[in-house]
């Protein structure tokens, strides 16, 4: 057979190549195939704003793992791919574009010139992000791509809009929402993110009126008492008793304000007197509701202050707190300032201070979709792996606010309801109307805002399988199997697929949530611009290979972690795709051309054999049980020991004699053994390593036609040889524990010498001898022989311990006796530490009365074999001391 593969291995030199394949042959399509069962994985769509980062990689590597691991095992796998119109970053990306390449604003542009600029941008960097998703590996089923503003996912996005305006769960009113003075739009409670910062509490005394007293309070926000409308205090306070139902001065405004009396205030907390400002707070806003408090807002869209705020109007929000404080300060209402950490909401997209504002806004009520969606994760329809990310989900279900989901952009789905100029009705519909279904006026204007990005994203893992249609594809992939996704947007996106999904299909999205954490650098930082320490894996990719990025990724994971990127790792993987390349190149120039069938060779499978073919049945069981269970991290870790360890580094060398050999018999059976285990070692390599096993893999003429589509090894009973293992075992420590005494008194390997066993126990001693070549070709031995008696060892001979036996090795001159005694005391305590450790168990109440009678079978096994190691070291000391 001719070897084919390049002496080197170069991934630039095959992975497009090897991509190019697979497409060609439609290896990643999906269909609705009756005879097989379906497994669905919908990709998070990365927004369109700009190219891939490590975060994808990770999320993508991790998803093409389990997709190529299922589509292995026969199930119909689609991997649904697409993208994300992403509304504000994507606005705030082509504004900054159009500013910066044509002098423009937005406003400049019109609305239809903007949205023709911004699909601009989406046909050159869409089409960007998903070239750069094809050169790590992706299997996706690309012919069904998808982008959240087709029409098909357009249509849903109205279907469901209307549906719900329908059912009384959307409304449109004017209430409190998070308003982001830089996007000029407003934000729901996930895209707020809240930062510890410090600031100050401001006390500032507010006149009663008619009256020489003054009602203090404290507050973050002095800028807000332009609006304030009360002050609040507790019922059951006794400072204040006296003065609810009475009336303060408002300082600056001069206007009167109630006093009135809410539970909601909390006495201990500042001075226990609370100013209300139901057009700018939360909670002031709930508590103005209760009494009927007008609302007064005084900041426009740009967070500078309106003509609400008398004086101070056309400031910026910071720039009038700070001269409402001087003003407060002259007329002597400033008590005091005192520092204060507090929580500050941010925009997710720019970090700009949002400003909670109320504004005539469309919310999506909560309350009724947030139950089903919390039962099917308490009731285990929906798990999470790890479970405890299920208490994020819940906790932001359990205390969900109405969602605000009118955005103040033009980029995204228009919101798709039309007001009568004549008469005011909203008139809401899937089509354009001709007239008011109330007044007959042909006077309709179309709502200007958009709907949030998340609003149509939630809809992904059904609006993508063509939703509300009533597909094929929908009914067999619908529920959809796995989410793989971060910690970082369960309330963004998690939580409102759930709800969707069981709103609109009657059924969960997704079986399983499976929680990856954030990919930091090597101290543990989280990867930013600021910090300059981001990683781009296109350039990792590049210089490394999709392989060796993918495969660092994935064994640094365990699910719900965050993990940290070192390049070292990198190179470790590389190293170990190469060490798989030269290791191929070995087996495929020791074979001959003949295809070589297990009836040839079964009755002549030695030891060395039988043992290797055994481990690759047990590690394919352990790694696919880890898989089963979301253990990547695991079931990676396994392939790279298995591969390098025992395949390379044991099993190719133990075959060597018999490859250069002229037993034909003994060829043959090495030539099989070898070229199994390859097979069934690229198999499984494959989803973690795809490109390498695939080109190693065109390159055997006797295999099936693409690893992508070979069948996943299955755990066969039949192959479990614990004789061999065991025996393999034996030897491969004697061999270990030779090299090692080699290594300490620094022989060198081009002198051999002859080996001694000593043992009692037949059956050792039989295992050992079997392995003479073993000892000759890989541990310079010279000769091996076998004693009855210490006296017939040479009084300078080195030993070693392993089970059942003692090993010899005579060096004569080579011994440094000193170091030789020094080396057996340290194999003494070593030996010393281990009893101590057994008997501390055995010793322990705790653990004998609660562990199963073999694992305390198996401590006292190792004492023994512990204490007869020991004895034997120690008479070996008192000979050489002698």
């Amino acid at each position: 057979m001719d070897n084919n593969l390049p002496k080197n291995y170069d991934p630039k030199s095959f992975e497009k190549k090897i991509y190019d394949l697979w497409m060609e042959k439609e290896y990643f399509k999906a269909e609705v195939n009756p005879d097989k069962d379906p497994y669905c994985i919908v990709l998070p769509p990365p927004n369109i704003t700009g190219q891939l980062h490590i975060g994808h990689a990770l999320d993508h590597t991790l998803q093409d793992v389990l997709i190529r691991w299922k589509r292995m095992q026969g199930f119909e796998t689609l991997w649904q791919p697409g993208t994300d119109h992403a509304s504000i970053a994507t606005e705030v990306k082509v504004v900054e574009k159009v500013k910066e390449e044509e002098g423009l604003s937005k406003l400049d542009l019109g609305r239809e010139g903007f949205l023709d600029r911004a699909w601009k941008w989406r046909d050159e960097y869409g089409r960007k992000i998903v070239e750069q998703m094809k050169k790590l590996g992706n299997s996706c089923d690309w012919s069904r791509e998808r982008f959240t503003m087709d029409e098909g996912l357009s249509n849903a996005v109205t279907e469901v809009f209307i549906n719900l305006y329908e059912k009384g769960l959307i409304y449109r009113g004017n209430r409190i929402i998070n308003w982001c003075p830089d996007c000029k739009t407003s934000l729901s409670d996930a895209e707020v993110e809240h930062e510890d910062k410090a600031g100050h509490f401001w006390h500032i005394n507010y006149p009663v009126k008619d009256s020489n007293e003054f009602i203090e309070v404290a507050t973050t926000r002095p800028e807000t008492m332009l609006g304030d409308t009360a002050i609040a205090v507790n019922p059951e306070d006794p400072r204040y008793k006296h003065l609810i139902g009475k009336y303060a001065i408002l300082p600056l405004m001069n206007r009167e304000i109630p006093i009135v009396a809410d539970d909601y205030v909390d006495p201990e907390f500042g001075t226990g007197a609370v100013k209300i400002t139901p057009a700018h707070d939360p909670n002031d806003f709930e508590l103005g509701l209760r009494h009927n408090l007008p609302q007064i807002v005084v900041m426009k869209d740009d967070a500078t202050i309106n003509n609400n705020g008398g004086k101070y109007a056309g400031m910026y929000r910071y720039d009038a707190r700070k001269q409402i404080v001087e003003d407060l300060k002259e007329l002597g209402l400033l008590v005091k300032v005192k520092d204060h950490q507090h929580s500050v909401g941010q925009c997710y997209r720019c970090s700009t201070i949002v400003e909670p504002l109320t504004s005539d806004q469309w919310f999506v009520k909560m309350d009724e979709l947030a139950k089903p969606a919390i039962e099917a994760v308490e009731s285990g329809k929906i798990k999470f792996v790890p479970e405890r990310f299920s208490k994020i989900y819940l906790h932001w279900l359990e205390n969900i606010r109405d969602w605000c989901i009118s955005r103040q952009l033009w980029w995204g789905h228009r919101i798709p309801a039309y007001y009568c100029e004549d008469c005011n009705e909203i008139i809401v519909s899937r089509e354009i109307p001709e007239s008011c279904s109330k007044c007959n006026s042909t006077s309709l204007k179309q709502d200007e805002d958009v709907l949030d990005t998340w609003f149509s994203s939630a809809l992904w893992p059904f609006s993508t399988l063509g939703w509300p249609e009533k597909t094929k594809e929908l009914e067999y992939f619908y529920p959809t199997d796995v989410l793989v996704t971060g910690y970082d947007i369960i309330f963004f996106w998690v939580v409102r697929m759930a709800f969707s999904g069981l709103e609109c299909m009657n059924e969960i999205p997704f079986k399983y949530v499976y929680i990856h954490g954030l990919v930091r650098d090597s101290e543990g930082r989280k990867m930013s611009k600021s910090l300059g320490n981001g990683v781009d894996p296109l350039e990792v990719i590049d210089q490394y290979g999709a392989d060796a990025l993918r495969f660092t990724l994935v064994t640094g994971n365990s699910p719900g972690n965050d993990i940290r990127f070192h390049m070292e790792r990198l190179e470790s993987s590389r190293n170990f795709a190469n060490k798989l390349w030269n290791a191929t190149r070995f087996v495929l120039m020791n074979l001959d051309d003949e295809n070589i069938q297990y009836s040839d060779v079964k009755n002549n499978l030695n030891t060395a054999d039988n043992w290797i073919v055994s481990r690759l049945n047990s590690v394919t069981k352990e790694i696919t049980d880890n898989l089963d269970k979301f253990e990547l991290g695991l079931a990676a870790q396994k392939v790279y020991d298995f591969i390098w360890s025992e395949y390379c580094d044991w099993y190719i060398e133990l075959v060597k004699s018999r490859l250069y050999g002229d037993n034909l018999e003994e060829k043959r059976s090495a030539q099989y053994t070898l070229i199994y285990v390859l097979e069934n070692i690229l198999k499984l390599l494959h989803p973690f390593m795809p490109f390498i096993t695939e080109e190693i893999w065109q390159s055997i003429p006797n295999f099936k036609e693409s690893v992508i589509i070979s069948e996943w090894p299955k755990f066969e009973e039949g192959n479990v040889n614990r004789v061999a293992e065991q025996k393999m075992d034996l030897i491969m420590q004697a061999i270990k524990n030779i090299r090692n005494l080699r290594a300490e008194m620094n022989v060198v390997p081009s002198r051999k010498a002859k080996l001694m066993i000593l043992s009692k126990n037949e059956e050792a001693k039989e295992t050992l001898q079997a392995g003479r070549k073993y000892f000759m070709s890989l541990a310079s031995v010279s000769e091996l022989e076998v004693v009855d008696s210490k006296e017939n060892v040479p009084a300078d001979a080195v030993s070693t311990v392993v089970e059942g036996a003692e090993l010899f090795l005579p060096l004569d001159e080579l011994i440094d006796f000193e170091k030789e005694i020094e080396r057996l005391e340290k194999e003494k305590a070593k030996l010393e530490g281990e009893i101590k450790r057994v008997v501390g168990k055995l010793s322990n109440e705790g653990f004998v009365s609660k562990a199963p009678e073999h694992l305390i079978a198996e401590e006292k096994a190792k004492q023994v074999k512990y204490q007869e190691m020991l004895d034997v070291v120690i008479e070996r000391i008192n000979s050489l001391k002698k």
